[in-house]
């Protein structure tokens, strides 16, 4: 436990020299152009919403581990593509661009990424409804909805938790029959344009670390009561990007 505190104030630190590195930069090439130092004709670029998506981006890279990487680079990757345009001159249209760009490197990264074989073919050929029983990976959930969803209920087995990445999709994990182990149980959520919703017993200790950017993620259970067992700890670390989640209890 001693080992996931310090990992989580070493990503705080993180995250509070890069904000204050942004706004120092902010500042300076403000100065520079208040005072033409730097050509005026730069600012609309340096201060632009594409410069924005790449410094949210960055911020998210600074604070993620590193199976927690995805949305930032997303962002960054976003930025970088309109901002070409503002910086030189082309001759081709970016927007066209765009939504085959997103897709090849969505699709791309969904053949890279370990398992995926393993987990299409279990999905598609064994659960058509893509509804299941039991977790995957035996207790350890990791998967990718883009464009779709899942539904999982964990029943009668040892949750260990897992990684779950959502881009315009959505999933729902049933914990209510589930058994959480001693210590710190984590789940790691990306969710851009998506969104994850978690049930869980009342009684049970949930912490949210998650980095909201036009979205959130709360804790929506009507009754939450006392832990029953306070060494027994959900975390849910991640990002939320024009998206989000919810916890909830029945």
């Amino acid at each position: 436990m001693e080992t996931s505190v310090e990992q989580i104030k070493n990503s705080q630190r993180r995250k509070k020299f890069v904000i204050g590195s942004i706004v120092v930069i902010a500042g300076l090439l403000l100065l520079g152009f208040n005072f033409d130092i730097l050509p005026y004709s730069w600012k609309h670029v340096v201060f632009s919403w594409q410069m924005l998506l790449i410094a949210i981006g960055t911020l998210i890279l600074s604070g993620s581990r590193r199976d927690s990487l995805t949305p930032g680079m997303i962002l960054i990757l976003i930025g970088t593509f309109f901002i070409i345009p503002e910086i030189f001159i082309m001759h081709i249209s970016f927007v066209r661009l765009f939504w085959p760009f997103i897709l090849i490197a969505i699709g791309l990264m969904i053949l890279t990424r370990r398992g995926f074989q393993e987990r299409w073919h279990r999905r598609h050929n064994h659960n058509p409804l893509n509804i299941s029983t039991t977790p995957i990976e035996e207790g350890y959930i990791d998967e990718v909805n883009i464009f779709s969803g899942s539904k999982h209920r964990v029943v009668n087995q040892v949750f260990k938790g897992g990684k779950v990445t959502n881009i315009f999709g959505g999933t729902e994990i049933d914990l209510m029959s589930a058994t959480i182990p001693e210590g710190r149980t984590e789940l790691t959520i990306e969710c851009i344009f998506g969104g994850v919703t978690l049930i869980v017993p009342a009684d049970l200790k949930v912490v949210l670390n998650v980095t909201a950017v036009m979205g959130g993620f709360s804790d929506k259970r009507l009754v939450i009561k006392e832990p029953s067992d306070a060494n027994r700890i959900l975390v849910i670390r991640g990002s939320a990007i024009f998206g989000g989640g919810e916890i909830k209890s029945y």
